[in-house]
């Protein structure tokens, strides 16, 4: 299946190139040897402007691309399923707490999250892909509206939960229509352990990568969505000084399998 070629790589570059480097923090991508990544991202968005480009950036064959694998292996994509389309997430995952109870841990109450088309980078850039997350997680969430606007460009929707135990994709909008369906989780595997605690470094760590399954397959021409590389989103082992309602942000890769 062939695909527009993503256009958050320019949109995340260009921002991430207008800051001074050694202010941000990039969950280690900008030491040893991923140093060189970073400095080809940064230099790839100093060297590309918006002004000037179309809607769409080429194609590419996702035939070939092979899901990153957590230190823990998911399962594999149901027999027959193929990879449809993925998308960077960048949002909050949100927790409660019982605050009249002293020894009460955070309890998750779901997720909300925009998304944005890296698929022809999961083709094309699987190493830079793989940053991607620890970058945008520094990233303010995005709440631009503005079709137009490079961030929007290649949106391709919008993650949060419609009850506790039913994580929904809408991928349809204005620009594209890849589907929606509500999911529900099947497996879980830890992070690895070398995953971001948080924002600038700081925080409980990154919430477990999972495979999650469609709940009713006849509505949905995804069948199947994995989360994976997620930097941050973890809440802290305890209630103490928390609000009865928080939110830790979080940015992670999903993987739609058709």
């Amino acid at each position: 299946m062939l695909f527009s070629r993503a256009s958050l790589l320019f949109a995340l570059s260009t921002v991430v190139a207008a800051a001074p480097y050694e202010k941000r923090w990039f969950g280690g991508w900008g030491q040893g040897s991923n140093s060189d990544v970073l400095e080809s991202f940064l230099d790839f968005g100093k060297r590309h402007s918006w002004r000037g480009r179309t809607t769409t950036q080429g194609q590419c064959n996702v035939a070939a691309v092979q899901m990153p694998q957590a230190p823990k292996p998911l399962p594999p994509p149901s027999e027959g399923l193929t990879l449809y389309h993925v998308a960077v997430g960048r949002g909050t995952q949100n927790y409660t707490c019982d605050l009249s109870n002293s020894t009460a841990i955070p309890i998750a109450a779901g997720a909300v999250a925009s998304l944005f088309n890296v698929t022809c980078m999961s083709a094309d850039s699987p190493t830079l892909l793989s940053a991607i997350p620890n970058i945008a997680l520094e990233l303010p969430t995005p709440t631009a509206t503005d079709a137009t606007s490079p961030i929007n460009r290649d949106i391709s929707g919008h993650h949060y939960f419609t009850d506790l135990t039913t994580a929904f994709f809408n991928l349809d909008t204005t620009l594209s229509t890849y589907g929606a369906g509500g999911f529900k989780k099947t497996n879980s595997s830890d992070a690895p352990s070398t995953a971001v605690k948080g924002q600038h470094g700081q925080g409980y760590g990154s919430v477990p990568w999972l495979k999650l399954q469609a709940k009713t397959k006849d509505e949905c021409v995804f069948q199947e969505v994995y989360r994976i590389n997620t930097a941050g989103g973890n809440p802290p082992k305890t209630c103490q000084g928390q609000q009865a309602a928080f939110q830790i942000e979080y940015s992670a890769e999903y993987w739609f399998y058709s």
